[in-house]
């Protein structure tokens, strides 16, 4: 359980620090919404 834990807080940390800001977290996560409503799969 902790090993998992460990890997999400890892994940999470280096999401975070792939958008410089919240801001820019905010859009990456819009854009992978617009691709998941624009695939043919619905």
């Amino acid at each position: 359980m902790n090993k998992l834990l460990a890997l999400m807080v890892l994940a999470a940390a280096c999401v975070l620090t792939g958008c410089n800001t919240w801001h820019g977290l905010g859009k990456d996560v819009e854009k992978v919404g617009e691709k998941i409503q624009k695939s043919p799969n619905n």
